[in-house]
């Protein structure tokens, strides 16, 4: 495909007729994504956590574009139930569905864990859209065309490996490793799923982004240490939630995009500018190891796909 370097929101596609359902959107990159669809005309479902942020996020964007189509959906990605609950209840009120964004996420949270007993990043950012995905696959492969897009991050290659003897991190708790290890499994997820899609001949196709180091809320639980530099870092080389927003947005819409790319700013360490296919690191793309995972995600959330 053309990795033309000034990408931008205006060239997103016509989306008229098209639902999109995005994970964490009352805020940050999420929120970004989904005015962006929907001023394109894309019929948008924000999947939230709290209900009230996500009806004053949709007020927002129907205030910025009074045509836009927006919808609140409740959806707890840390508890498995919740989960259930929001996949029964989308496929109920939406026919369709063209595109997921698997946007929400936590990072650098102390230890917690799920309602489920899973570690919260571990929980919330991979297992969460799993299962999230899984129950909604069927629905979206009647759709030509649809697309599963699932948010990583560049952390996914710092202290970042899948700990398969202690996934929950019980004999031990790294804030920084288990937030990358949720990143790479991001990753890992999309690149077995793409596969599995395309040996059943689907037309869904999986795809990846990254936001690069985008203004957002998710640096509330930085660790104390790193916020010296954080401070001193940000006027320098973090963007707009906007412009995070725009390789989330290249995944979902661009035509020329196919199965198991990934997408990343294209500044000097990915850390800012428009989007551009980018690599992720030689471990996302262990076969044997995104099998596991799959697995092993299968066996946690009881969900097992159509693929």
């Amino acid at each position: 495909m053309s990795n033309r370097d000034n990408w931008a929101a205006v060239d997103v596609p016509d989306q008229t007729g098209r639902v999109a359902v995005i994970t964490g959107s009352n805020t940050g990159i999420g929120y970004h994504t989904a005015a962006a669809l929907a001023k394109h005309g894309a019929r948008v479902v924000l999947a939230v956590r709290d209900v009230a942020k996500g009806e004053a996020a949709a007020k927002r964007i129907t205030k910025a574009c009074p045509q836009a189509d927006v919808a609140v959906q409740e959806l707890d990605l840390s508890s498995l139930a919740s989960v259930r609950a929001a996949a029964s209840a989308l496929k109920i009120t939406h026919p369709r569905i063209d595109l997921l964004i698997n946007n929400a996420g936590v990072m650098y949270t102390p230890k917690q864990t799920t309602v489920d007993g899973f570690e919260l990043q571990f929980g919330t950012n991979h297992l969460g859209h799993f299962a999230l995905t899984g129950l909604l696959l069927p629905h979206m492969a009647r759709r030509a065309g649809s697309r599963v897009v699932t948010v990583s991050s560049m952390a996914h290659r710092i202290m970042a490996a899948i700990h398969f003897d202690d996934l929950q991190w019980e004999s031990g708790y790294n804030r920084i490793a288990a937030y990358g290890q949720s990143k790479l499994a991001n990753l890992m997820f999309t690149y077995e799923l793409q596969r599995r899609l395309a040996a059943k001949r689907k037309s869904t196709i999986a795809v990846a982004a990254h936001p690069g180091t985008a203004n957002t809320e998710l640096t509330r639980y930085l660790p104390p240490f790193l916020r010296p530099a954080d401070r001193l870092l940000t006027p320098l080389v973090v963007q707009s939630a906007a412009m995070g927003a725009l390789p989330t947005l290249r995944a979902a819409t661009d035509p020329e995009v196919t199965g198991g790319q990934y997408f990343g700013p294209s500044g000097i360490g990915e850390q800012r500018g428009h989007p551009k296919l980018v690599e992720a690191s030689k471990q996302a793309h262990d076969v044997e190891l995104q099998q596991r995972l799959w697995t092993v995600s299968e066996e946690l959330t009881g969900i097992t796909f159509p693929v």
